[in-house]
């Protein structure tokens, strides 16, 4: 069993800066690819930024060149650093993990923390 746990979410003026992290704890397993998902209020669930185990990332056109994924594999965790913050950027982040365990493929969620955006 892998557990995911989303920190550092808050409540920030619009220009500010917020680091989420996504830290996953358990034993025997390891990481392949991360997604940071964002969900506002009446709004559908928005892929905003991926990495893979290699290192590649990809982040949704709302984002880009705002917001920064990366990841600490000595540590298990991921990171969404957010710069530039929009009133629009308010929403429930969580992280998504595809995990290996003995072979096997399982994906989890964290349970998410909040961003809150004023202007």
């Amino acid at each position: 069993q892998v557990q995911l746990v989303e920190s550092g979410g808050g409540l920030v003026q619009a220009g500010g800066s917020l680091r989420l992290s996504c830290a996953a704890s358990g034993s025997s397993f390891s990481i392949n690819s991360v997604g940071w998902y964002r969900q506002a209020p009446g709004k559908q669930r928005e892929l905003v930024a991926t990495i893979r185990s290699g290192g590649s990332t990809k982040y949704a056109d709302s984002v880009k060149g705002r917001f920064t994924i990366s990841r600490d594999n000595a540590r298990n965790t991921v990171y969404l650093q957010l710069n530039s913050l929009k009133p629009e950027d308010t929403a429930v982040y969580s992280c998504n993990a595809d995990v290996l365990i003995k072979g096997y493929t399982y994906s989890y969620w964290g349970q998410g923390t909040q961003v809150t955006v004023s202007s």
